[in-house]
């Protein structure tokens, strides 16, 4: 039986992977420092969902406390490693900027020396579509170069990246980044727009709608995202024999090292996305429109013919099926809470 070590297991989009493996009879090691960032309840009832479940095991570690990790990859043998632990957020960055270099680049190095003396097969880590930054030409794709991040987070994502060609580099570790764009869903994150809309329409408060609610977005439904995940885990990262040094192609490497993005491949105006939120609710929004915030972007748009020639994905929910669930979920998850 595999075991996957998957971290920020208490996160949304790491406790829909751990979920989905355990439904396949794969082991997981969920770990996850339950940090307050956003709501510990609603990270501790998602962890609530996953304990008791035969082969889940929990662990409480900071990523940054190099120790307890070098105990963790000791303890055990993992066949696996999905690593979606981080300090998210664009507009928090600008506020917060050690927070990002903490949790992103701290931990993400312990990590990957974890994966090193461990020999673990293959690393799969969260990159972000955010890493394009100034980058106009539509689709994103992981052919072009990405060296122009407009915000600290994206920075630290691209960090990652570099990080762990180097480790495929030096240490033949398979690693395989993906890019995610704007990922939604059932126990999402209270900061991300879906959340917040949902939030303040039904309690009768306006909305605020950055530039104008003409920015568009690639919005991917979480279990659409959490099968790329799993597929790309199981592909294991192998060099690409037709790299040339002359003409270094981004998205891969001589090393075994590999780059996707994951997303929808339809971009949605933010405000057609809050119409389908209005349709779910049966309530219309009282909309602030306001200008774009810093670190923004006003379109992702994803290239995902990568990542489908090598594992087949290719998203099928839609959004109106997507919020509408969202909606669903949340209408229950806080009825129970009252």
């Amino acid at each position: 039986m595999k075991t996957y070590l998957v971290t920020g297991a208490a996160g949304f989009i790491g406790f829909h992977l751990a979920k989905y493996l355990l439904d396949r009879n794969i082991q997981v090691v969920g770990l996850d420092n339950v940090n307050d960032y956003y709501s510990v309840q609603l990270k501790r009832d998602r962890l609530a969902q996953l304990q008791g479940r035969a082969g889940f095991d929990f662990v409480e570690i900071d990523l940054i406390d190099s120790k307890s990790i070098e105990r963790l990859f000791t303890k055990h043998k993992f066949d696996r490693v999905v690593h979606l632990a981080a300090q998210v957020g664009v507009r928090y960055s600008v506020t917060n900027p050690r927070a990002y270099t903490d949790s992103n680049i701290v931990g993400f190095i312990n990590l990957l020396e974890g994966c090193r003396h461990a020999e673990v097969p293959h690393l799969t880590y969260a990159s972000s579509s955010s890493v394009y930054g100034a980058n106009t030409q539509m689709p994103f794709s992981v052919h072009q170069n990405v060296d122009h991040p407009v915000s600290l987070y994206a920075a630290t994502k691209k960090a990652n990246e570099l990080m762990a060609h180097t480790y495929s580099h030096l240490y033949k570790l398979p690693t395989t980044g993906l890019r995610f764009f704007t990922v939604y869903g059932p126990w999402g994150r209270p900061d991300m727009a879906l959340f917040l809309f949902t939030k303040a329409i039904l309690s009768g408060e306006p909305i605020n709608v950055f530039n104008h609610g003409k920015m568009r977005r690639d919005f991917t439904y979480v279990d659409d995202i959490v099968e790329g995940v799993y597929r790309a885990s199981e592909q294991i990262a192998e060099p690409n024999p037709e790299w040339s040094s002359d003409r270094p192609e981004p998205g891969s490497s001589y090393a075994p090292f590999r780059l996707y993005n994951i997303g929808n491949n339809q971009p949605v105006e933010l405000n057609h996305f809050i119409g389908e939120i209005e349709q779910a609710l049966g309530m219309k929004a009282s909309r602030n429109m306001l200008p774009m915030q810093p670190g923004d972007v006003p379109v992702t748009f994803a290239d995902i013919s990568e990542l489908e020639d090598a594992v087949g994905f290719r998203p099928s929910t839609t959004i109106e099926e997507g919020v509408a669930r969202f909606v669903q979920w949340y209408r229950g998850y806080y009825q129970m809470q009252c």
